[in-house]
């Protein structure tokens, strides 16, 4: 029996694993989100709104929400997986680093049901994986967003149709400070003004802590900037919905994954830098956002999220190469099934982010067919 280990914060920095009959995981715990107070500040409670497709409000998620620590429960609608005869093979995942860690937890869940499976996982980025699928050294392409309208495009004029996305959890895109930091609330505007050197939300530029509205030592401090690299779906999310689509400033230290940006706002006590949640640790905080300025700043977290009061929230999604009219193939049909099973969305809450629903999850496993 293969020795569990824990897939700490040093261990995410890897972007490849390989999973088979050698290899096992275990969840690192996670973490309540800091309290960041205030009276413009609301963890959650409402009852009303969208994000993007997901068009149920909270209550009917089937969801439990703790104020303190954010739990999440998945729906008790979600089917529970069910083992198949005739599964075997090998599976390459090539993509987002963001779901990396997902991808390692769901593999290894499914290799409980089908040891003889090997399945190869990669994640450097979301723009690895349109590639990885044209040449079809991938059958399955995480994103942490949608595919650009070239990637597509090439993917089409390859074989004649357009890739199959799924959407298969929910992630709130956070901005991070050190856990010291005081700062409670920034806007969007705010945002912009700190990694952008466009502005185009129209704040003037924010180089220091104080110009952000911190006080005391604080003030004087100039911020320091931790961002994803240009092959990251994180990062091109993040241009587009919090700079406007505006250019990153120059000073933005760019890492090759999002557990590297964490662990430089852990150690680096005026820095600031962007991840999705699932990555979050003790040493850091998520700031909350409000959308303008003026307006109720909403903590990262599961309510906010799925009610859409939280700016930051998007779909994570795994690509497909599916012909029109046919199947996907057995092996990778089976495995998106348990990613969109109750045991797969249990995965997804263990590791820091939010599940979907079964009224999402059944509209997906009817894309596979």
């Amino acid at each position: 029996m293969a020795q569990k280990r824990d897939f700490h914060l040093s261990q995410r920095l890897y972007s490849r694993v390989t999973i088979s009959s050698h290899c096992a995981f275990s969840f690192r715990p996670r973490f309540a989100q800091a309290n960041n107070g205030g009276n413009s500040v609301k963890k959650g409670n409402q009852k009303s709104g969208l994000i993007g497709r997901l068009l149920v409000v909270a209550a009917v998620l089937g969801l439990t929400v703790a104020t303190a620590a954010h739990a999440v429960e998945v729906d008790k609608n979600l089917p529970s997986y069910k083992k198949v005869s005739g599964v075997s093979g090998n599976l390459n995942s090539i993509g987002s680093d963001t779901l990396l860690n997902l991808m390692t937890f769901w593999a290894e869940k499914f290799r409980e049901s089908y040891p003889n499976v090997n399945i190869g996982i990669e994640g450097k980025g979301s723009s690895t994986a349109p590639p990885a699928l044209i040449e079809g050294t991938s059958q399955l392409g995480p994103m942490s967003r949608k595919m650009k309208d070239k990637e597509e495009d090439a993917f089409e004029k390859k074989f004649g149709y357009k890739p199959t996305h799924l959407r298969v959890a929910v992630d709130a895109l956070a901005v991070f400070a050190n856990k010291d930091n005081p700062i409670e609330c920034l806007s969007l505007e705010q945002v912009d003004a700190i990694f952008s050197k466009t502005q185009k939300m129209g704040h003037s530029p924010i180089n220091t802590w104080g110009e952000a509205g911190l006080k005391g030592d604080w003030a004087k401090r100039p911020i320091s900037l931790y961002g994803r690299n240009s092959a990251s779906g994180t990062y091109g999310f993040f241009k587009k919905k919090a700079l406007g689509k505006g250019d990153y400033r120059d000073t933005v230290k760019e890492q090759p994954g999002s557990a590297a940006v964490v662990q430089s706002v852990a150690v680096e006590r005026y820095a600031i830098g962007y991840s999705g949640i699932g990555y979050a640790t003790p040493d850091v905080k998520a700031v909350p956002l409000a959308k303008k300025a003026g307006e109720t700043c909403y903590a990262a977290n599961a309510e906010n999220a799925f009610s859409g009061h939280y700016p930051l929230a998007r779909y994570l999604y795994v690509y497909v190469n599916k012909a029109p009219g046919k199947p996907v193939d057995k092996l990778t049909a089976e495995l998106l099934r348990l990613v969109l099973s109750k045991e797969g969305q249990e995965i997804v809450v263990k590791d820091g982010y939010y599940p979907l629903n079964a009224k999402i999850a059944a509209e997906e496993l009817e894309l596979l067919k």
